[in-house]
């Protein structure tokens, strides 16, 4: 059969073969597609029979469109589309009336034509057809659609916001020749250098940023955890040391203590005078911390504490800075007069001035470890340490002179939830290192597929960017997406920490659940990262080799990432602080589960099969959405709880039947989370050069959420199969656009060439191995 010529066709006719084309080419039509093409159709009265019965077989699933007949298409389509301006040529309405204009058979009415254009448009708008670009239909490479306006200077500057003086300051330490990375094999070299860094950092002041200004600091936690992530574009170990010495040490001396301890200590720690470690996990507990088996027993007669670890297993495991630590904050349980009071803080000197461990204090290396081999972890054992009354931190609980134990907190569960509520900060942090490592791998990965190609469509034409490529697209850009979202929903959870009046136990939650979330994303996308880079991505000098090794860890330590989401779900199915216990816990569940407003879990059938661009794009929609599903998580946990505690079935058992069920509904409240914080950052880019590639992020971010989730969304029958397949259609629509906008985005994180240290994306001189 041969080609035919667009002479064999009327202008009628040709002017749908463009959306016909791209509509098949991107997968079967679902019947309801169908038929709204054929409805369209069938409403033209100015074609002829034969032109109807043409167009009507084409949109027909049993007439599915063979080889041949994508050729012939094809043909037509290059033919006419050589003669179309480069911003024309995504367009299938554009490229479908310039094809009616080179028809030949039958005479162009501008009446009819304009109808037969006003047709294919609104089947275009109500398909959500995807444009001829991504297809490579017509054999052109178009040009990037971008803002001439767009300055990533002024991306940069709306990122990192009232930071950006601290955030250039510690850039340009990192950039000394001093902090030189260079591969350092062995752990103790690699910890001594380590070691060095932090020092220097002390030095600049940059370790007692958080702490008061009276004593040596300047009160800025924010500023902090910005400088905790751009460590990590650097050196995560580093970052790791930097957060164990100054966040967790120093921080539980700050947050725990008293201003003694405070004028003590502080000082001493910001300079890195006096290192110390954060001993709270043991082995045979992990994330188990209420129930840690270390002792400090109080001895009235000496006035002392003793330090006892009962067991091997109990020794305090994967502390950082216990090679280095000169002390330690050791969390036991606080026993006087016999009874114990629960999990307390006590600090216990470990080493002498010259080094040498103190009597009863054994320290073992961890080894070596799937990454940060940087950080000087090990493991620690009490026996009979004795150390001063004044060396607990008693903000939350204390002995007195008469050897009585008080509290300003009556409660032993709610005293020890206050106690690790306010090391949040730790949490944060954490989660900002992630990210920190998530934006150097996507930014390494999306230069490098702006500038890689990789086969082609002949042999007499230039290969095909990585990037031009739709699945190479969706491995990257869906990815930048979220992690534009976790950078705007971290401002938010570390402002929202530091306000005065804000809710202590919402920013907690929330900060567990943001913890396990960017945690988890960030080595989903360094994996991702890697494998788009292929070989050259398994090569140690680009980065991913420890950016994944060393961010591994971030999902299990300062709290494993399932159990924060345990915690976060406790935490929206209850209003008390208490433990998992029956009593207020039922309470809790039934108010909930009043609260829940069965209209709002009611949908109406048009919305279900709503498919029109303007809809998919609604941050309403969104809302909507992300509302709905954690509101009906909420709703039926609430139910199968309570009908479980009818039915006398005990609080754990009920604990660990809906667990899975838990899960899902923590997910769901980040998840709306996240979206309203991208929703606020929006607002406050209106009128922004860069207003509109952030826009079409947020929006892929929306709905490449809710296509993940689109099974339980078809379970629930909030969606049906046409409109996941629209919004299947419109993130990669999306995708396609942001291509063109993917350099720029990337550099709004400001992570200069320098930090980066990719030869396959940053001209350097090779480091040799020591």
């Amino acid at each position: 059969m041969s080609i035919k010529t667009i002479d064999e066709y009327s202008p009628a006719v040709v002017s749908f073969i463009p959306l016909l084309y791209v509509a098949w080419a991107d997968g079967l039509l679902s019947p309801s597609e169908v038929k709204i093409i054929k409805r369209k159709i069938r409403s033209l009265p100015h074609l002829t029979d034969e032109e109807r019965e043409t167009l009507l077989t084409w949109s027909d699933p049993g007439e599915w469109p063979d080889d041949m007949t994508f050729k012939q298409w094809m043909a037509l389509m290059k033919d006419a589309g050589g003669q179309l301006p480069d911003h024309e040529l995504d367009s299938v309405v554009a490229l479908g009336r310039k094809m009616a204009e080179q028809a030949k058979i039958g005479d162009i009415y501008p009446d009819s034509m304009n109808r037969t254009m006003d047709a294919v448009s609104t089947l275009a708008s109500e398909l959500d057809i995807p444009g001829l670009v991504k297809f490579r239909a017509l054999g052109r490479k178009v040009k990037a659609k971008k803002d001439p306006s767009f300055q990533v200077k002024a991306l940069q500057d709306f990122l990192h916001g009232a930071n950006k003086p601290v955030i250039e300051r510690i850039q340009w330490l990192l950039s000394d020749p001093g902090f030189s990375r260079r591969p350092i094999r062995d752990k103790e070299r690699y910890r001594e250098q380590v070691l060095q860094w932090l020092k220097e950092l002390a030095k600049q002041g940059y370790g007692a940023l958080g702490f008061p200004e009276e004593y040596g600091g300047q009160g800025d936690i924010i500023s902090y955890s910005s400088v905790f992530e751009v460590l990590s574009f650097f050196d995560l170990s580093l970052a790791v040391k930097f957060g164990v010495q100054f966040g967790l040490f120093g921080g539980s001396i700050q947050h725990l203590g008293t201003a003694e301890h405070h004028r003590k200590y502080l000082p001493l720690v910001g300079s890195a005078e006096l290192l110390g470690c954060f001993a709270m996990t043991e082995t045979a507990h992990g994330s188990n911390v209420r129930d840690l088996n270390t002792t400090a027993t109080y001895d009235p007669d000496s006035d002392e504490f003793v330090i006892q670890t009962p067991s091997y297993e109990d020794g305090k495991e994967y502390i950082g800075n216990a090679l280095h630590g000169q002390m330690a904050s050791v969390f036991a349980q606080l026993v006087v007069n016999g009874r114990s009071h629960g999990v307390h803080a006590i600090l216990v000197p470990m080493r002498s001035a010259d080094g040498t461990l103190l009597p009863g204090i054994t320290v073992e290396d961890n080894g070596y470890k799937l990454g940060l081999n940087g950080v000087d972890n090990g493991r620690i054992w009490f026996d009979q340490v004795r150390v001063p009354r004044e060396n607990l931190l008693n903000r939350f609980g204390d002995v007195d002179d008469n050897g009585n134990y008080t509290s300003p907190i009556e409660s032993d569960g709610k005293r020890f939830f206050t106690m690790l509520g306010t090391l949040v900060a730790g949490r944060i942090c954490v989660a900002r290192g992630a990210l920190g490592a998530a934006k150097s791998a996507l930014t390494i990965a999306v230069r490098y597929a702006l500038k890689r190609r990789q086969f082609g469509p002949g042999t007499d034409e230039p290969e095909t960017l990585l990037m031009d490529y739709p699945s190479h697209q969706r491995r990257l850009l869906p990815k930048l997406a979220r992690a534009y979202a976790v950078h705007f929903v971290l401002d938010h959870l570390v402002e929202s920490y530091t306000s005065e009046g804000s809710d202590g136990r919402e920013t907690e939650t929330l900060a567990a659940g943001i913890k396990a979330y960017a945690t988890w994303f960030a080595n989903d996308a360094i994996q991702e990262c890697r494998e788009a880079c292929g070989g050259k991505g398994y090569l140690w000098e680009n980065r991913f080799a420890d950016l994944r090794s060393d961010a591994d860890i971030f999902a299990t330590f300062e709290g494993d990432n399932t159990v924060l989401m345990q915690l976060v779900a406790k935490g929206l199915l209850s209003d008390f602080r208490e433990e998992f216990n029956a009593g207020g816990f039922m309470a809790s569940i039934r108010f909930l589960a009043s609260q829940m407003s069965d209209s709002f879990l009611t949908i109406n059938p048009l919305y279900k099969r709503k498919t029109d661009s303007d809809h998919l794009h609604s941050p309403g929609f969104h809302n909507h959405a992300f509302q709905f599903r954690e509101r009906k998580l909420l709703h039926a946990l609430g139910n199968r709880m309570r009908n479980m505690f009818k039915k006398r079935i005990t609080p754990y058992d009920v604990f660990l039947r809906t667990q899975n069920h838990m899960l899902a509904l923590a997910d769901a409240y980040v998840n709306r989370v996240i979206l309203e914080q991208f929703q606020a950052a929006l607002s406050r880019a209106e009128g922004e050069s860069f207003h509109e590639p952030l826009q079409k992020l947020y929006t892929l971010f929306a709905l490449e959420t809710m296509e993940s989730h689109r099974g339980w969304y078809l379970e629930q029958d909030y969606m049906e199969g046409v409109k996941t397949k629209a919004i299947r259609r419109l993130i990669d629509r999306l995708c396609s656009e942001i291509k063109d906008y993917s350099e720029e985005l990337v550099s709004g994180f400001g992570i200069p060439d320098g930090l980066l240290g990719a030869p396959i994306v940053v001209d350097q001189d090779r480091n040799k191995e020591e």
